[in-house]
């Protein structure tokens, strides 16, 4: 089915979108694609993906992470991994990464994870995304012992990603950083994983959050190894989210440069209004997919 027709028969070809867009339609084109992570604005995702998807584009948005991929399905948004591809082409925009569902085999069998990576791969391949992502770990996890479980892990990922002709990338949070009796786990991932295979998304807000490390120290001690990165402000009072330029975060002075870094994109720079009119801050936050089976469609 070509683009045209597929959009037409789903509904929304001249369809209102749902975001107030107040502003932004006469924005000049940026000189650097503007990304965005879907999760920030997962309840109207939910609702009416392609409606949501416009009016991010109106925003400026070109570049989307996604979540919550259906390996089960391989479905994004309710739209098969193939269907959801031909909404982007028609729009212009692109997946440089997803956030998929890994923790839950952290401690499941490397053959049961194995299985869930090709069925991320099918996804990730279906919509060109240059990465896959893994996103987050369980509150149960966030300790020494399943810390030290994460580096046979991400390798093994990172393998079989690379070999599929595509990148794999960890994000950090701020619970990575947390002392763990000497060490901690955004060090025990970093040194003892495979540079060739397994690289990371840097979350700007989370490193500053933690106060061990600016992003220009991480990058320079590990040149080339933040293939991605995630830049939030900090609300000056409360530490939580907050606007680019209305909080704490001086990015003048802490950003990488991007070729040292060895950023092929950046995502969440700019929070758009949401419906309700307020501020939705540019999260990096992923919503763990639902995994139930090893098996995926192609």
């Amino acid at each position: 089915m070509e683009r045209r027709t597929f959009i037409q028969n789903t509904g929304i070809v001249g369809g209102a979108a749902m975001l107030p867009l107040v502003g932004f339609s006469n924005l000049k084109q940026p000189k650097f694609k503007l990304g965005y992570q879907l999760y920030s604005i997962r309840d109207e995702m939910a609702k009416n993906p392609i409606a949501t998807l416009k009016a991010l584009k109106a925003m400026g948005y070109q570049d989307f992470e996604t979540y919550g991929y259906d390996a089960q399905k391989n479905m994004f948004y309710g739209f098969t991994a193939s269907e959801f591809n031909l909404i982007l082409e028609d729009l212009n925009l692109t997946v440089t990464s997803g956030h998929y569902g890994f923790a839950p085999f952290l401690k499941q069998s490397d053959e049961a994870l194995k299985k869930y990576v090709d069925c991320c791969i099918v996804g990730a391949k279906a919509v060109n995304s240059k990465y896959i992502t893994w996103p987050f770990i369980e509150p149960e996890q966030r300790n020494l012992e399943a810390y030290k479980l994460m580096p046979h892990k991400l390798n093994l990922i990172g393998k079989q990603v690379n070999e599929a002709g595509l990148g794999f990338a960890y994000h950090n949070h701020g619970y990575e950083f947390e002392d763990q009796g000497g060490t901690n786990g955004f060090e025990i991932i970093l040194n003892e994983t495979d540079p060739e295979y397994v690289k990371f998304q840097m979350d700007m807000y989370w490193v500053m959050h933690a106060e061990k490390y600016t992003p220009k120290e991480l990058v320079a001690a590990n040149p080339r190894r933040y293939v991605m990165w995630h830049i939030k402000d900090m609300d000056k009072i409360t530490r939580d989210y907050s606007e680019l330029g209305n909080g704490s975060i001086n990015y003048h002075n802490i950003l990488p440069d991007p070729v040292a870094s060895g950023s092929v994109s950046t995502t969440s720079a700019f929070p758009p209004t949401s419906p309700s009119n307020k501020i939705l801050p540019a999260c990096s936050v992923a919503v763990m997919a639902s995994v139930s089976t090893n098996e995926c469609m192609a």
